[in-house]
């Protein structure tokens, strides 16, 4: 079955077409499945989603016209990008494909390296497209995941901060969808404003829902935290009517029907930081931040919380088990001390 990694190639029989098209799998490291008819790409695509589709176009454009049409109007397989090889013939004739919905044409004119590279940012954007969150346009978790990486790989002394709202799904319930849409992009434009402001060479992701990364630079960690708090705890009370807000709360039904308070939203972020410990893969620092955002999540008030369970030993510490040796306020965040 294709996936991600394969390139699923319609041919026409032209030996110089498959050539090139095996040249474009191995310069980016992706694996090309031949198919012979435009039903089998269909059928593929309704079951997988291999990285792109490449049809040799060589001949007649008719029948590529026809297939790019059929996939591009479906919403299920419109999101792969499709790309045709075409002569020195039919490169002048392709706006037929464009207008039908091609990612790229690839003509035989064009030398060969820029051909590769057309193809190869065609890639690239699909990968950004797919993954930028529709909401929010920030980056998805292929670029939250890879953006880690690449510290790592760096040598970077850097922080990743898993940021949750609290009490969003009653604001849902209270006020709609469109109500809580506004409210992730508040705060998605305050994570990306503060971090771009203040943390030079941050990074931003949108997980999903009400879920975000931000990554920054460890010299920037507190005032950066600091900063997106107090904006967070300054604007959202204005997302509630005036007598939810001068409240404070609102009455809401738990799952049991019973009616109980609901308080006005808070952000947890739960804070890791590779300063006193090494990480080997980016799975183990997202293991490690989704745990320090349930503990944030523990605690009232808008809050981070950092883990430094790893840190120097005379430095003060206290246990995530232990919330009475917890000292600092909780909006700043400077009580997240964590020992084993």
């Amino acid at each position: 079955m294709a996936s991600d990694k394969t390139i699923l190639y319609l041919g026409a029989g032209h030996v110089e077409s498959a050539d090139f098209a095996s040249r474009l799998a191995e310069a980016v490291g992706l694996d090309l499945e031949f198919v012979e008819r435009s039903e089998e790409v269909r059928a593929r695509l309704n079951r997988s989603f291999p990285g792109c589709v490449l049809l040799d176009g060589v001949g007649p454009l008719t029948e590529s016209v026809d297939l790019v049409k059929s996939l591009k109007s479906d919403p299920f397989t419109s999101i792969v990008p499709v790309v045709v090889l075409v002569s020195h013939a039919e490169a002048a004739s392709s706006v037929d494909l464009f207008l039908a919905g091609v990612d790229e044409v690839l003509g035989a004119q064009l030398p060969e390296r820029e051909r590769m590279l057309r193809f190869e940012q065609v890639l690239r954007r699909a990968d950004r497209d797919v993954s930028v969150h529709p909401t929010t346009r920030l980056p998805g978790t292929n670029h939250i995941a890879r953006d880690m990486q690449d510290r790592l790989a760096r040598g970077e002394r850097f922080a990743v901060c898993y940021a949750d709202l609290d009490h969003f799904k009653e604001f849902n319930d209270r006020y709609g969808y469109a109500c809580g849409d506004t409210v992730i992009r508040i705060l998605s434009r305050i994570l990306h404003d503060v971090v771009r402001g203040l943390s030079p060479g941050g990074f931003v992701g949108h997980i999903g829902g009400d879920d975000f990364v931000f990554n920054v630079p460890v010299e920037y960690l507190e005032v950066t935290c600091d900063l997106i708090i107090q904006l967070f705890d300054e604007l959202i009370p204005y997302q509630y009517s005036e007598d939810d807000r001068k409240a404070g709360y609102f009455l809401g039904k738990d799952r049991r029907g019973n009616m109980h308070r609901i308080p006005l939203m808070t952000l947890s972020v739960g804070v890791v930081t590779n300063q006193f410990q090494e990480f080997e893969h980016t799975g183990q620092i997202s293991e490690l931040a989704a745990e320090m955002k349930g503990y944030a999540k523990s605690l009232p008030g808008s809050k981070y919380v950092v883990d430094r369970r790893h840190q120097s030993p005379q430095l003060p510490t206290a246990s995530a088990l232990d919330e009475a040796s917890l000292v600092g306020p909780e909006r700043t965040g400077r009580l997240p001390e964590i020992t084993p």
